[in-house]
């Protein structure tokens, strides 16, 4: 298939909602022809480089149009992809675009692995100040990943993972590498914050 190709610095996952403002000319002329055409377009993972992989969205609605031509948009995640070729500029257009192949994705797991999951899941959002009500059977691996503080690379790392169990037990790993990281910075916090007051001392009666 082919698509249009949106190079940015985030991984978008499937059904995620993601607002963009648009502002160069070729993605403004990109989104006309979206609107035109009512096709979708990649949104392309760029580390330092492009990274041969993205994500295709579809677009859900304009918020704002600017005079200038610039534009706010909601756009919904829907399924990865690898690039199988790169033109930029797509024949024709002022934007990019290639050929891509769609990457399949098994959501299967089981319930114990679920409830695991969402046990870190709730730990890591609450010491993140997101504190959440979880339901373990109604969350997937990519549901709160943007939220939890990977970075880039292991977004993109999760991204191509095949499997739900492999996105969990790697989510697992990271809040049980992370959580007693945040735990011991919050209790240094909690330190620093006692030696920098003034200590009330009652005089010792003798």
């Amino acid at each position: 298939m082919y698509l249009p190709l949106f190079p940015l610095k985030l991984v978008a996952f499937p059904d995620e909602a993601l607002n963009l403002h648009i502002f160069e000319p070729r993605y403004q002329q990109m989104l006309a022809d979206v609107e035109t055409l009512g096709t979708t377009f990649g949104v392309c993972v760029f580390t330092d480089k492009l990274t041969g992989y993205g994500t295709e969205v579809s677009l859900e609605e304009v918020y704002h149009r600017y005079e200038d031509g610039r534009l706010d948009i909601k756009t919904r995640g829907k399924k990865f992809f690898q690039i199988k070729s790169f033109d930029n500029p797509a024949p024709g257009k002022l934007y990019a675009g290639g050929e891509v192949e769609f990457i399949p994705l098994d959501f299967s797991t089981h319930e114990q692995k679920q409830k695991e999951y969402a046990f870190y899941l709730k730990e890591m959002l609450f010491l993140l100040n997101h504190p959440v009500e979880i339901e373990p059977m109604l969350v997937n691996s990519f549901s709160f990943s943007h939220k939890v503080g990977l970075k880039l690379e292991e977004e993109l790392e999760l991204m191509l993972l095949p499997t739900e169990i492999e996105r969990l037990d790697y989510l697992i790993k990271y809040f049980k590498r992370m959580i007693p990281a945040f735990k011991a910075a919050e209790s240094a916090k909690e330190k620093i914050k006692l030696n920098g007051h003034f200590k009330h001392l009652d005089p010792l009666n003798f």
